[in-house]
């Protein structure tokens, strides 16, 4: 594959709404355009280390007869964990991983990692996936190919993509900002650069969770870029006006029931992420058992299990998904970064509402 490079040209020019002159110009000079082939290569001594930490567990205990109530059940989290020690194999899922062309680059000072596999066919559009928290661009593997090769995969050629999959900056292979203030908006900016340093003029995005805020602050400051946009995560909050929320229907109240329960009952993580994500981290990058426990209740959670499956996740993501994805965060020491993506996005000055995005 060749790598697409413009030699010597500056970056996007930033919005008014984000920076001033002064700033963009330090935006400019934080960025080179030089882009470098990666390949993920884990030391030995790093699985030896995980290995070592894993056998080490001091597990809570559990209350009797309950089981992802209180959080992470605890005899599910046992076998994962020592499957993690025993039996996962992280050089194999590497090896899966490095199937895929991936690159590094200077963007805002961030050594930002993307995985950049183009199609074989000629009228392929280019498509930028972006992942959320606690994800990372391993989620993407099993999508990669009847994208990038439809043809093999019962499709036809008119369905190719060019496929770009970054690691959030503070995510994964990519660097973390070491300044306050980068948060999902500044994230938006440094993709656009990114697509415009790989030369596509145009492109479409999709993503969800982070990748899908991401997105829509990429389609509000640069539209004309846009072929369009696919989010599997569209934010919309109940009417303010409480004469407008009574005139809901049946089945609109019960989404609004439903919404009112999840912001009760599991949005914990976020409160704690989004105000004090160092404290949280200095527990979840020492210990791989409690990243695990942390990570995979929201795998458990967010996965729309029937409610007579406690805790069988097996039927969504096999054991090595999970753990190939937990195992990222933990080999590049990236939980505390990525958790503080919740705080810049309560706390940035710099964050504008959305006006209505006009990308199909």
């Amino acid at each position: 594959m060749d790598i697409i490079a413009t030699s010597g040209k500056q970056t996007l020019s930033q919005p008014d709404t984000q920076f001033s002159p002064a700033q963009a110009q330090q935006h400019l000079a934080a960025s080179s355009t030089a882009i470098t082939p990666f390949r993920i290569n884990v030391p030995d001594s790093a699985i030896a280390d995980l290995r070592q930490r894993l056998s080490l567990t001091r597990l809570p205990d559990q209350l009797d007869g309950v089981s992802w109530e209180y959080g992470t059940d605890l005899e599910y989290l046992k076998a994962l964990l020592d499957y993690w020690r025993t039996e996962f194999n992280w050089r194999a899922q590497e090896e899966l991983l490095n199937q895929f062309s991936q690159f590094k680059t200077t963007i805002d000072n961030i050594d930002l990692h993307f995985v950049h596999q183009r199609s074989s066919h000629e009228s392929a559009i280019p498509l930028l996936l972006v992942h959320g928290w606690p994800g990372s661009v391993s989620e993407f593997s099993k999508i990669i190919g009847p994208l990038t090769d439809p043809t093999s995969h019962g499709g036809s050629a008119e369905d190719a993509f060019h496929v770009i999959a970054p690691s959030l900056p503070g995510f994964g292979f990519s660097s973390a900002p070491t300044e306050p203030g980068f948060g999902p908006e500044q994230m938006a900016v440094a993709l656009a650069d990114l697509m415009e340093r790989l030369g596509y003029g145009q492109y479409a995005l999709a993503g969800g969770d982070w990748g899908a805020i991401i997105n829509r602050h990429l389609a509000n400051h640069y539209p004309e870029r846009l072929i369009g946009l696919h989010s599997n995560m569209v934010l919309a909050n109940p009417p303010d006006d409480p004469e407008q929320r009574d005139a809901v229907s049946e089945s609109e109240a019960a989404v609004v029931e439903a919404r009112r329960n999840y912001m009760l009952n599991e949005v914990g993580y976020q409160q704690i992420q989004g105000t004090k994500p160092q404290t949280l981290g200095y527990g979840l990058n020492d210990s791989p058992a409690g990243l695990a426990g942390w990570i995979v209740e929201k795998f458990h959670g967010w996965s729309d299990l029937p409610q007579d499956e406690a805790g069988n996740l097996d039927n969504n993501f096999s054991k090595d998904e999970i753990l190939t994805n937990i195992s990222i965060y933990w080999f590049t020491g990236s939980i505390t970064s990525s958790a503080r993506i919740y705080y810049e996005n309560r706390n940035s000055p710099r964050l504008k509402p959305m006006s209505y995005i006009n990308v199909p």
